[in-house]
């Protein structure tokens, strides 16, 4: 079967449904903290620990999981990935303990950490650099809309029928969709979109089996790498927190139902994200015809413009205020997160994405939502909840500056280098 035109927008939404899961599984846990609490009898610290479980494991294995996206076709890393994650879920409910329940989370994410190296790779090679934002941009909106599911229905479930149907219900329809795209997700060849570019020649003869040591020489030479990894370090921390710790606080300082608690800590957010996704995608891609720091100056003013909503979130005593100031910190989220891969993408080279990929998840999820959970944990048993979740908002404006940096400093050097195996 040939693919049509609108093909590589059927992939975004094929891609879309995927993504949809992978959040909606990982994000799952956080609503159901209370009840994981009452009937282990587990810490705010243990709780840390099993949000942070999925995130160590993500982090750790991303580098190598984006190194075979790019060695083996993405569709088999991306539909193996979901076979395997939905099938962890839905075994989950055996769990009886602490340390049980530590380990499915952990294996979940070793599923889990192939899918996003291998779709943004995939990504990257039906949309070229007209479109590749936006389409990065409406791919994230999934990850919205995961995590509202997530959220709420695994509350509304958990109260209703156990904490354990969460798992086996989003777990059995991952693996549903799994078998339904076996047919229509088609691979790309690497490198295609790029094609036009003049230096496609040179980009297009680089081993497509980049090792991983030969992948960090290469970037450590480019400041501008090092410097959008240090920000997602920074704006994957903030989110954690926020998507990690709010419903609990919603519960407990608001006494909300677990489920109102897992739908008002997502909802706001969630759809303000959405808008601010496709936002940042089109003007991302509208500043890349210009600047060569275009993309890299949108996730700056982003995370700038969204720390003080951050401080607020922690220190309002209102609900109403907490809400705007969840819906304007999603805005800025969404627009920073549009560009997320489709930045790195601009320095690195099609073969090497996937890699690329990991790396960034590595850094991300290991550095910063690894350590989100553990951090709040910890402060919120000294201080309070509160306390914890305004000072990430420091973290958002050192990602800021992390970016700012790079734009007047690096982007412009490391986007137009040509001459190198690693060329964009």
């Amino acid at each position: 079967m040939t693919p049509g035109s609108n093909y590589k927008w059927h992939v975004v939404g094929m891609l879309w449904c995927i993504s949809f899961f992978n959040y909606a599984d990982r994000l799952a846990i956080f609503s159901l903290f209370p009840l994981l609490q009452k009937e282990m009898h587990l810490s705010p610290l243990q709780l840390g620990f099993l949000g942070s479980a999925f995130a160590w494991v993500y982090g750790l294995c991303a580098p190598f999981a984006g190194n075979v996206a790019d060695r083996i076709r993405r569709k088999t890393a991306i539909l193996g990935g979901l076979f395997v994650w939905s099938s962890v879920a839905v075994i989950t409910p055996i769990a009886r303990t602490f340390p049980q329940l530590f380990s499915f989370m952990t294996i979940e994410g070793l599923g889990e950490t192939f899918y996003v190296p291998a779709s943004m790779s995939m990504i990257s090679d039906y949309h070229g650099k007209q479109t590749r934002s936006r389409a990065m941009g409406v791919h994230q909106t999934s990850v919205y809309l995961g995590t509202i599911a997530g959220a709420f229905f695994a509350g509304l479930i958990g109260e209703r029928y156990g904490w354990r149907w969460s798992f086996v219900v989003f777990g059995g329809l991952g693996i549903v969709l799994g078998l339904l795209l076996v047919r229509f997700l088609q691979e790309p060849r690497r490198g295609a979109s790029d094609a036009q570019c003049p230096q496609a020649g040179a980009m297009l003869q680089w081993d497509s089996k980049v090792s991983v040591i030969e992948f960090l020489r290469v970037a450590a030479a480019r400041p501008s790498v090092v410097m959008l990894m240090a920000g997602f370090v920074c704006a994957n921390f903030v989110a954690v927190v926020l998507l990690a710790w709010m419903p609990k606080f919603l519960y407990d300082k608001f006494h909300l139902s677990l489920a109102m608690a897992g739908l008002s800590a997502t909802l706001f957010v969630q759809f303000a994200s959405m808008v601010g996704s496709p936002l940042g995608g089109w003007l991302a891609d509208r500043l890349r015809r210009r600047l060569a720091g275009g993309r890299i100056i949108v996730q700056a003013v982003a995370l700038l413009c969204g720390a003080p909503f951050v401080f607020l979130c922690g220190k309002t005593s209102s609900i109403s205020w907490l809400m705007v100031a969840l819906t304007l910190w999603g805005l800025f989220k969404g627009c920073y997160d549009s560009n997320i891969f489709a930045s790195l993408f601009d320095v690195i080279p099609a073969h090497a994405r996937g890699t690329g990929a990991g790396f960034m998840n590595l850094v991300g999820w290991l550095a910063g939502g690894g350590l989100a959970p553990v951090v709040v944990g910890f402060i919120a048993e000294r201080e309070s909840l509160s306390s914890a979740i305004s000072l990430a908002s420091l973290v958002y404006v050192a990602g800021g500056i992390l970016l700012g940096t790079a734009i007047l400093r690096f982007a412009r050097t490391d986007v137009l280098r040509c001459g190198e195996p690693f060329t964009c």
